[in-house]
């Protein structure tokens, strides 16, 4: 036979796993799914039981630490139910702990899609949870400064990698038990969350203007203090320009407080 017959051959005839993947496969399918795929036939429940339990609590168990307010919301019932349909269907792309509650918030995101009794401010008080658990264990280098008591109106202000803005329509880090709100805000929420020079994370609300002020500092690391806050004058057309640098400035200096500022940069 022929390299060319070979080949049709080999199209032609079903290809079939090895019989130890298929069933490493079933095992995998019942311990996701227990109520739609049967365990393998020939193993003891009680055995599979074992595996049922500690894979499906460990992983539940990580999502009930990594959203402690998202679970205080549900019931057993629905936090279950939720939790078992991520563990079911979600295909996670990493192999580390640490990254289950980013793949949660992708299957929040991008696979489950809204269902009757789910929360307006599901997916963003997920993400806000989230974000609190990306910053603790986020690695980066610090970058040069000029000196972390350099001038913020004249040089340019470092911003700390570690500090992310962010933006919801609903007051995300106000949610608990008690305040569910069920319609967005007429205007949007804007959080500073940060990882301090103690590496203990903390947020801050921003106003409109103060969060544009950050935008403007992210989007143009060398523009100075003075330059960003002028640009919000000319934006606002606001008739008293000296109040808002020194607004702006005491926004600064608090935001250096923190460590959001390390300094102005070199």
């Amino acid at each position: 036979m022929n390299s060319a017959e070979t080949a049709v051959t080999a199209m032609a005839e079903p290809h079939f796993p090895p019989a130890f993947m298929q069933r490493q496969y079933e095992f995998a399918a019942h311990i996701r799914a227990p109520h739609t795929h049967p365990a393998p036939a020939d193993v003891e429940d009680r055995r599979m039981a074992i595996y049922r339990e500690l894979f499906y609590n460990n992983v539940e168990g990580f999502l009930s630490s990594s959203f402690p307010v998202l679970r205080t919301l549900m019931d057993d019932a629905t936090w279950h139910a939720l939790a078992r349909d991520f563990f079911a269907r979600h295909h996670c792309h990493s192999p580390l702990f640490l990254e289950i509650p980013r793949e949660f918030l992708n299957y929040l995101e991008q696979e489950r899609a809204e269902r009757p009794g789910d929360p307006p401010f599901l997916r963003e008080l997920a993400h806000y949870e989230w974000v609190e658990l990306a910053l603790s264990i986020a690695e980066t280098d610090a970058p040069e400064t000029a000196g972390e008591d350099g001038d913020l109106l004249a040089g340019a202000p470092l911003l700390s990698p570690l500090a992310w803005p962010l933006s919801y329509r609903f007051p995300v880090h106000r949610i608990s038990p008690e305040f569910q709100p069920q319609i967005a805000g007429d205007a949007p929420t804007y959080l500073l969350v940060y990882r301090d020079r103690n590496d203990e994370v903390g947020f801050m609300e921003l106003n409109a203007v103060s969060a544009r002020l950050f935008s403007l500092l992210q989007e143009q690391p060398q523009r100075s203090g003075s330059e960003a806050l002028h640009t919000i004058v000319a934006e606002l057309e606001h008739p008293h320009p000296k109040a808002v640098l020194d607004g702006g400035l005491a926004i600064m200096e608090q935001w250096r407080e923190r460590g959001v500022i390390l300094g102005t940069r070199c």
